[in-house]
């Protein structure tokens, strides 16, 4: 993934401690309301408790990421020109932030999706919606507001999972061994706190997926579309997920894992994860 699609806290206005609501819960440890700055945004715009953040109860803060969206905003939107000395702009920048964290997040996908050699047919229209979105990071504030992001969403979507039909096609059809590990549940992305420890799950779709508290030690992940799977407090200790497609940054922050994990070359083990 390009750095400039990884945040670089040092470039942003602290867009994400001030415009961002929070509640009090185990990931955070009090609330907060949206547009109001965190108590341990600093002069600088730095965390007071960076070091500190998951045993102070700001683990929520470990897992956040904005794709670069911080720095575009701050840098590029508005020039440089922070909001404590332009007080008149806040209200606005705090609005642009989270619509370009979502444009961000979608040219992180779109890069990826480039990037799979599976993808060749559909090259052309994944090209020219990487180039649409990007002009649409590019755009003024009050332009940028007034953007339908749901139906620019929905075009992107389409070629996404164009991607993921075509990669985890690749994958030789077999009995997925998860079907008699999970239990029995009302939907089928439901797979909080399920065992699923060693299970089948190469080529597998689970966009979306349930697997807050999931046992999924051991477990084979290789070219399992993974958009939007939620991973919050998972057991990927030993767990292959190398392959596998749309992960980001976030998921795996938000996981706990060991030495063994396998990720792929463009995620970082967490530093909780060693500890």
């Amino acid at each position: 993934m390009s750095n400039q699609l990884k945040a670089d806290c040092a470039q942003c206005f602290g867009l994400c401690c001030a415009a961002l609501p929070y509640a009090k819960s185990a990931d955070f440890a009090a609330d907060k309301a949206g547009g109001i700055p965190c108590p341990n945004l600093q002069a600088d715009y730095r965390c007071g408790i960076h070091k500190d953040l998951r045993a102070k109860g700001y683990k929520g803060c470990t897992v956040y990421e904005c794709f670069g969206a911080g720095q575009k905003v701050s840098q590029i939107t508005y020039k440089g020109n922070d909001w404590r000395k332009n007080p008149g702009s806040a209200q606005e920048m705090f609005e642009v932030f989270p619509i370009m964290q979502q444009l961000h997040e979608m040219l992180c996908y779109l890069n990826e999706a480039l990037e799979r050699q599976e993808t060749g047919p559909i090259h052309t229209d994944l090209r020219a919606a990487l180039e649409s979105t990007e002009n649409l990071t590019k755009l003024d504030p009050e332009s940028i507001l007034k953007l339908n992001v749901p139906v620019h969403r929905a075009v992107v979507n389409d070629l996404l999972l164009q991607t993921s039909e075509r990669v985890r096609a690749k994958v030789p059809p077999r009995h997925h061994n998860h079907q008699k590990a999970k239990p029995k549940m009302s939907k089928r992305s439901d797979y909080i706190g399920a065992n699923l420890r060693g299970a089948d799950l190469s080529g597998a779709n689970l966009r979306g997926a349930l697997l807050i508290a999931a046992d999924l030690r051991n477990a084979d992940m290789r070219q399992a579309d993974l958009i939007g799977a939620d991973f919050r407090d998972a057991d990927l200790s030993g767990a292959d997920l190398t392959g596998s497609i749309f992960l980001t940054q976030a998921q795996i922050n938000s996981a706990k894992g060991d030495i063994h994990t396998k990720l792929p070359p463009s995620l970082t083990v967490p530093s909780h994860w060693m500890t």
